[in-house]
């Protein structure tokens, strides 16, 4: 299921007035009902994964908590094992299956038959949130959940079970144990970061793919300007895809109660590419960054093994993405960055500073890192590693349309749509720079709040684009 659909409309509020109506004690089982309701709607067998994971990281976790020395490793090591099995059989076996073919091909050998298996839409998020489960009772920072379903809760939680945000067990568990009162302030912020969300989704990522589609699904008709353009419009397009889910899960945990990390803060903002990570997926930098660059050594080590450190954690990144060398590419693109932004980091201080003023300094780096990173993602978006080359290569050509026939490709009216939207959107994020845009809402009179309720409501309803297009993020 789900949420730009007709089905989610319906499932939302149900769920949510019979989560308020039932008894305290009976409330995590509705919960859970719902979370295996919402899963099974894409397809009832993607729960039989779920299941087996869950059973096996629940007794995994309660054997590292009564077992000591090597037994416990061991414990932890099972756990780690059969997500990262369940993850190589249905995201990786084809993409490693595919590599060996043109390896054989090329060698003149026989090739393999690929698999016939479809890949459990959310796989990736679940499976690296009930890793931190069994790393986080192994490190003793919680304790292992004795009641099995309402571990499973902690793996299914519908709102950010397909596209996180990756919680940690100790910031999620104890919330279903906690008694959530209605809360008619925490349900208009709730309902308004749902709003949002939806505004991000269906009028401003979901226009910008239409656009997106045309050059990057047929590339080789095109140079210069379109390749451009389509490359930016979809670095647009991914983060209102992404950021809008992100905004919707966290709005509808909101009003019944629970509390989700942010996922995001203004990353096109960022001067840096490390602190474009601090603000990009963040649940999924931390995770990388607590889980394997520091178990890694960090920067606790020299400066050629932190470097290789980096580098790995982001082709890995990369690679969890997408079982694609597009993906790895990708990742190992932003590891290159990072690597020579540290290394260069003096010098590019001493170009900023022949700016002169901070403001052009902001907005000079902000501009370099943004560019960097819609590079990058040429190879995201990109559907085999040959057009990606050609669009990496096409975008230094020299255009091969004019500029009213890229508009035209699109439609001048949706470009307009789609430019103020983005336009709005930015100014919000630059509303945010000094405090939280919820902060400022809360501090103006009713009638400015609801004003602008209404517009965005009325800004989905005339200016969706209809075309029921999946969140980008499902795929992983």
């Amino acid at each position: 299921m789900v949420f730009n659909s007709f089905e989610f409309i319906l499932f939302f509020p149900i769920v949510t007035l019979l989560y308020f109506y039932l008894e305290h004690k009976y409330r995590w089982i509705l919960l859970l009902v719902a979370s295996a309701v919402f899963y099974a709607w894409f397809k009832v067998e993607y729960l039989l994964i779920l299941v087996f994971t869950i059973i096996v990281d629940y007794f995994a976790g309660l054997w590292i908590e009564k077992s000591k020395g090597k037994n416990r490793k061991w414990a932890l090591a099972m756990s780690i094992l059969a997500n990262v099995g369940v993850l190589a059989i249905f995201k990786y076996a084809n993409f490693a299956i595919g590599t060996a073919n043109a390896l054989l091909f090329r060698m003149g050998k026989e090739t393999n038959d690929m698999w016939d298996i479809i890949l459990p839409i959310g796989l990736s998020f679940h499976t690296f949130q009930a890793m931190s489960y069994t790393i986080e009772v192994y490190r003793g920072t919680v304790p292992a959940e004795r009641n099995l379903f309402r571990y499973a809760l902690y793996v299914m939680f519908y709102p950010q079970l397909v596209a996180g945000p990756i919680e940690r067990p100790q910031n999620v568990i104890h919330q279903f144990l906690e008694k959530h009162h209605f809360d008619y302030h925490r349900a208009v912020s709730g309902l308004r970061l749902m709003l949002w969300g939806m505004f991000k989704k269906v009028v401003i990522a979901d226009r910008l793919a239409v656009f997106v589609e045309k050059i990057y699904d047929s590339p080789d008709g095109y140079q210069g300007l379109p390749l451009i353009l389509a490359t930016i419009a979809f670095s647009f397009q991914i983060f209102c895809d992404f950021s809008g889910y992100t905004d919707i899960a966290l709005g509808a945990a909101r009003i019944m109660g629970f509390r989700l990390m942010k996922n995001f803060d203004r990353p096109y903002f960022s001067k840096s590419i490390g602190e474009f990570w601090r603000r990009w997926h963040i649940s999924l930098s931390s995770w990388f960054k607590d889980y394997l660059y520091i178990p890694l050594g960090g920067n606790r080590v020299s400066l050629p093994r932190k470097y290789f450190n980096l580098f790995l954690v982001f082709m890995i990144s990369g690679l969890w993405h997408g079982a694609s060398w597009n993906f790895v590419i990708w990742g190992t693109l932003h590891g290159i960055y990072q690597i020579i932004g540290q290394f260069t980091a003096k010098w590019q201080e001493k170009i900023s500073n022949l700016l002169p003023s901070d403001f052009l300094k902001k907005v000079f780096n902000a501009g370099l890192v943004f560019t960097l990173v819609s590079f990058a993602w040429i190879f995201f978006r990109a559907k085999t590693f040959r057009q990606a080359l050609y669009i990496s290569k096409g975008i230094f050509a020299k255009s091969s349309h004019s500029l009213s026939e890229v508009l035209n490709i699109f439609g001048v009216k949706e470009v307009i749509i789609a430019v103020l939207a983005v336009i709005l959107m930015e100014m919000v994020h630059w509303a945010q720079r000094g405090e939280s845009i919820s902060l400022i809402f809360d501090k103006w009179p009713k009638w400015q709040k609801w004003s602008v309720y209404y517009l965005l409501f009325l800004s989905i309803l005339f200016f969706a684009s209809y075309s029921n297009i999946q969140f980008i993020y499902f795929q992983f």
